[in-house]
């Protein structure tokens, strides 16, 4: 097993008075896709947000590359090679894919000329290379579908030199087709070596391509599992709440009256 990019011990988050994430472990490796689960207020946004250096973390230890670390910045973690795909993705809709896909990094020749050709190759071979078929791109990224938008997102991540890929909830607002695209593109970052880091609350998606589960419930983790020692079963009811719903389903058997109320 090779060493972990990203490892958190006890990684914990206070905003004032509120504890917003407590006692989380992590180990993030190359080439494994790490699916972090739970529902709405499960602490999956704080946890990201420490990672992509957008908060600093409160307490535990967040080691990267085994060496203690403290982002103060999302520069910090860029640098680091960890970058983060945010569902509204950063792209301008109007602009072509190959401006999208440079947008901030533009290469430029002598003269403070683009070089146009050039990065209008790079994008055509980096969007092939993760089996992403764009028919133009020179249309307008507003043209494409959602799963093709983030299909260019995480592309252009992985050129910029992303060893940890972080997606948040990238099949969101997909159907099922478009979320199939999506899920390709999470197995051909793999394959390539790429550290994923997947953030979402569907079970069924994270299963499909997951190495590991990290179950978050109220800021705090339900463990981390191995695909091979958890079933999507025991994993969506897990993320259903587990301990608590088995709990309520005992009291509303226990509870004839509660039955007929509902």
């Amino acid at each position: 097993m090779s060493e972990a990019i990203i490892e958190a011990r006890g990684l914990g988050k206070t905003f004032a008075s509120v504890i917003a994430l407590r006692d989380i472990d992590l180990s993030v490796r190359s080439g494994e896709v790490t699916c972090i689960l739970g529902d709405n207020g499960a602490g999956k946004s704080t946890l990201i947000k420490i990672l992509a250096g957008v908060h600093e973390h409160s307490a535990g230890d967040f080691l990267i590359d085994g060496e203690p670390q403290r982002l103060t910045s999302p520069r910090q973690a860029l640098l680091a090679g960890i970058a983060t795909v945010y569902q509204d993705l950063a792209m301008v809709p109007l602009m072509s894919v190959w401006r999208n896909f440079f947008l901030g990094s533009e290469r430029v020749g002598l003269f403070g000329t683009l070089k146009i050709g050039e990065m209008k190759r790079t994008t055509r071979r980096e969007l092939a290379a993760l089996g992403i078929d764009i028919r133009d791109v020179e249309q307008p990224v507003g043209t494409l579908s959602g799963g093709e938008r983030q299909s260019v997102a995480i592309a252009r991540a992985i050129h910029r030199g992303a060893r940890v890929l972080i997606l948040d909830e990238p099949t969101a607002a997909l159907g099922v087709k478009q979320s199939g695209v999506v899920l390709k593109n999470i197995q051909a970052a793999r394959e390539r070596g790429i550290a994923v880091i997947f953030i979402t609350h569907n079970p069924q998606h994270a299963y499909l391509v997951g190495d590991q589960f990290l179950v978050l419930n109220r800021g705090a983790s339900l463990g981390t599992y191995a695909k091979a020692g958890i079933s999507l079963e025991e994993l969506t009811h897990l993320m259903a709440g587990g301990a608590e719903l088995d709990a309520l389903t005992d009291e509303l058997d226990a509870s004839p009256d509660l039955r007929a109320d509902e």
